[in-house]
């Protein structure tokens, strides 16, 4: 039984995702709605959810709003928004779950089926650190400042895009290299940080490699690999050799 609680504005949009969830999703659920964060805050003095999905824009209190103050929340968190560019990479780069308008009813499906793996992990509360990097992102002036929460197996480790170097894939796993410290591994694929990171500046060269563009010293003369500032060489293959000449401004 998954206790859910639906917040948002717009009591069309509410309706939907409470139809999808009675409808669509095979799991049993008690559903509850709220039109704005003091109405939600309410409702949860009698109603203890276990999922909440939470509209980021809403008028009188941004959605956020909800998790101003509170520490350690007992409930998990899908976040609802339309493109909303900047807050959809306020949300991601905290490794946190999100849904656009309108909901498609697939993505509906995996986050529910992601939630749910969370619940059987004894995991189903997001880590407070997440949400503290969320809440700092948000009041950041430029996406480029967002810090970045990167789980792994060693936990969750937050860095700044310029302390990245490059990345490279290790099977379903991405191993990250920093400035000046040492590598790890990421239990997320190198697939998940192109589609992040292709707005600031990194370049897939290969499959297998991600690079930080402001690190590139040099392009061999044939372009089969780029020279990086830590001397490592990274190579570019065949079918990217056009795609990073253009973003490396080379022809």
């Amino acid at each position: 039984m998954i206790n859910a609680l639906i917040i948002d504005d717009e009591i069309k949009a509410r309706h939907i995702l409470a139809n999808y969830l009675e409808t669509m999703i095979p799991e049993e659920m008690t559903i509850r709605q709220a039109r704005s964060v003091d109405q939600a805050l309410e409702v949860m003095k009698t109603f203890k959810p276990g999922l909440i999905f939470l509209d980021v824009e809403m008028p009188g209190k941004f959605g956020f709003e909800l998790l101003a103050g509170r520490k350690n929340p007992d409930f998990d968190i899908i976040f609802i928004t339309a493109f909303n560019k900047y807050a959809i990479q306020a949300i991601r780069f905290s490794a946190l779950d999100y849904l656009l308008k309108p909901i498609c009813v697939e993505e509906l499906r995996s986050a529910i089926e992601r939630h749910i793996e969370k619940v059987k992990e004894k995991n189903a509360r997001p880590s407070q650190v997440l949400l503290d990097n969320l809440m700092d992102n948000i009041k950041k002036k430029e996406i480029k400042d967002f810090r970045l929460a990167v789980p792994s197996s060693e936990g969750v480790f937050f860095f700044m895009l310029d302390e990245i170097l490059r990345l490279e894939a290790d099977k379903n796993y991405t191993s990250i290299h920093l400035v000046g410290k040492r590598p790890f591994v990421s239990s997320k694929t190198l697939k998940h940080f192109d589609e992040m990171l292709a707005d600031f500046n990194f370049i897939r060269t290969h499959k297998s490699h991600l690079v930080n563009s402001r690190y590139i010293k040099q392009v061999s003369h044939n372009s089969q690999y780029v020279l990086l500032s830590d001397g490592s060489q990274v190579e570019v293959s065949r079918r990217k050799k056009e795609e990073v000449q253009q973003q490396l401004n080379l022809r």
